[in-house]
């Protein structure tokens, strides 16, 4: 029986992108729950308020990048796993990763404009 091998650790990266990006996920919603308990109720002036800080902007913003990397990351290997005609699953893929793509550039859109 002979073994293929394919690569040392290649999941290994994507393993730690899971979790690097699920950490900030969290810690993003971490710092919307506290900013939402410790004012008053957010009108939409505090809204616009809050998000006129460009450490907000970024922080949204990497949110939304890791939102997606994590979401193209899962849905990738769970295409890998179940799509087993190549041409299907390729097609899927880049389905999934222009519609990504997509949803990125408008929150850039939404934050910048």
């Amino acid at each position: 029986m002979k073994r293929l091998a394919v690569g040392a650790h290649y999941g290994l990266r994507d393993w730690l992108a899971q979790r690097i990006t699920a950490v900030v996920m969290a810690v993003y919603t971490l710092v919307l729950v506290f900013v939402f308990f410790s004012k008053e109720p957010l009108t939409y002036a505090a809204w616009r308020d809050l998000f006129s800080h460009g450490w907000m902007r970024v922080a949204s913003l990497l949110f939304i990048v890791s939102l997606a990397w994590h979401a193209w990351v899962g849905v990738r290997d769970i295409l890998m796993d179940y799509i087993k005609p190549d041409g299907l699953r390729l097609t899927l893929q880049v389905l999934t990763l222009l519609l990504l793509a997509i949803y990125v550039g408008w929150g850039i859109q939404i934050l910048w404009r």
